[in-house]
């Protein structure tokens, strides 16, 4: 592990074209349970499966019951950004990070720092009538008595991607550009089960791919490092070390 932990420092400090891509993982450590880990949202028992509660239809048709939910579960507004954040913030600030790409919508790369973030399933933190496209901030979600609504008296939607939605075409299309033109790209705190987001990794055109997870990806074997140890740890200690 150690000796894996100083091939990333060195990769690190080679590289002016470093691209992240994360998930869920980035955040438990900041206090926001995942979805597929022990404790995680997909396994705990609800009226309906997780995967039918934050889909479009359910949405639609119960949006009482889904706000419940999204409020309960998903809505974390006194999370903070950790070590993983900070690191990547610090890169970017040292010029050597061109993107984060992320699965996660809680807006944490943005407060840590980042201004390059491409939010493939959108931000908790952008809501917007679908009526009149007014925008609304999370707040007003929170503050808001059972279903949140517009000054038109409009529905209030998150600016999240939903089961049954596709992803934002503009967004991929930028994830994918910074990828393919990555000398180093970082896969941190996701298991790459989730298509279509994990098959960016396959447009990777470089030769160092880092992949840092608790548990074994199906890319393990592709990589040129994998580190198995918290996301957080490892890129404090591979930052920290790294003179500007």
């Amino acid at each position: 592990m150690r000796n894996e932990l100083m091939r990333l420092k060195d990769a690190i400090k080679k590289s002016n074209n470093i691209v992240f891509f994360g998930g869920a993982g980035v955040s438990t450590e900041s206090g926001i349970p995942d979805f597929r880990s022990a404790d995680g949202l997909y396994n705990i028992k609800y009226a309906y499966p997780p995967e039918t509660i934050l889909s479009h239809s359910f949405f639609m048709q119960h949006t009482s019951e889904f706000y419940k939910f999204y409020r309960e579960k998903l809505l974390h507004p006194d999370a903070r950004p950790n070590k993983a954040h900070l690191a990547l913030a610090e890169l970017e600030r040292r010029g050597k990070l061109k993107a984060v790409v992320t699965q996660n919508v809680d807006g944490l790369h943005f407060l840590a720092g980042n201004t390059n973030v491409l939010e493939l399933h959108g931000s908790c933190h952008r809501n917007y009538c679908m009526d009149c496209d007014k925008s609304y901030s999370l707040d007003h979600i929170i503050g808001s008595f059972d279903v949140p609504l517009c000054e038109c008296r409009g529905l209030v939607k998150p600016d999240v991607v939903l089961f049954e939605e596709a992803l934002d075409a503009r967004i991929m299309d930028r994830a994918v550009q910074a990828i393919r033109k990555a000398e180093v790209l970082i896969v941190g705190g996701t298991s790459l089960n989730v298509y279509p987001a994990a098959g960016l990794v396959q447009r990777y055109n470089g030769d160092m791919l880092v992949l840092i997870n608790k548990t074994e990806t199906t890319f393990d074997k592709y990589a040129n490092i994998v580190i198995r140890d918290s996301i957080g740890e490892t890129l404090g200690k591979a930052v920290d070390t790294i003179v500007p």
